[in-house]
């Protein structure tokens, strides 16, 4: 049953250097810099906003031996976490725990930014971030760290739809997604769900496959044209960048005018990978 008050934040993007993601989510995908910051010792990170107000954001790792360099040594750049914005951290982590969920990593000290997780042995393969904050949507503060240069004159940003996931258990990924997490099931199309939270830009597409790995499958995007984007894992961020009809960009968040909302009144097609 849908939660109110909970919003699907951002996707996270675990790589060696911030420096590498910006030919690609500034030069090719038209991202602008949003949210930035470290923490001593641990990490450093960057947000990016995209058309609609979907962000992805990229986290470096600092210091030495921390969880980014264990992530990187064992799977290599690639999809971390999603985050989810919260109400009330305290009653997210019981919701959790009522469902058979461990919280990790639980962080309250500061009232501006609380924060609890759900590991991904867990969470269907990835990790989940719950976090309580009283900044509002668009107010955060830009952070301490400047982004990294990006490349001149960058194309206008791809509507940033979500994540597609992949689960083994049908039952289970309704746990987590829906009574844990209070998404809406949108759509459900037998072996795949499709689940948004009101007020978000970006959705969560799972497929179901008992045989299968579960975990991040890509990163959905659509665009008014096509974008130069390898049809495997990126070499430098580790994530698969699939697009999709530009019809789909319309479930989620309210898009600005642009030339993926000219395009979808024209009736045209999806765009084209175009490696």
């Amino acid at each position: 049953m849908p939660v109110p008050g909970i919003l699907f934040d951002h996707i996270a993007i675990a790589v060696e250097r911030l420096a590498d993601a910006t030919a690609t989510l500034v030069g090719v995908l038209g991202g602008a810099p949003g949210q930035g910051g470290f923490s001593p010792g641990r990490y450093r990170f960057r947000q990016w906003r995209f058309e609609g107000g979907a962000r992805l954001e990229v986290l470096e790792p600092a210091g030495a031996n921390g969880f980014l360099h264990r992530f990187l040594h064992e799977r290599g750049p690639g999809v971390h976490h999603v985050t989810f914005r919260v109400p009330s951290l305290p009653a997210a982590c019981e919701r959790a725990r009522a469902h058979g969920y461990d919280i990790v990593g639980h962080d309250a000290p500061d009232p501006e930014w609380k924060e609890a997780f759900l590991h991904p042995r867990q969470a269907l393969g990835i990790v989940v971030q719950f976090a309580e904050s009283t900044w509002r949507e668009g107010e955060e503060p830009p952070g301490d760290e400047l982004a990294p240069p990006g490349p001149a004159d960058p194309p206008p940003p791809v509507a940033l739809l979500g994540l597609r996931m992949r689960a083994r258990s049908r039952e289970r990924a309704r746990r987590q997604w829906e009574a844990v997490v209070g998404g809406r099931c949108a759509e459900d199309r037998g072996r795949e769900l499709i689940y948004r939270w009101p007020g978000s830009p970006m959705r969560l597409a799972v497929e179901i496959d008992p045989s299968a790995d579960e975990g991040p499958l890509a990163i959905e995007y659509a665009s008014a044209v096509p974008r130069a984007l390898p049809a495997g894992r990126h070499p430098a961020l580790g994530a698969v960048f699939a697009p999709r009809p530009l019809a789909d960009a319309t479930g989620g968040g309210a898009l600005r005018q642009s030339g993926i909302r000219a395009r979808l009144d024209a009736g045209e097609g999806p765009p084209e990978n175009t490696s």
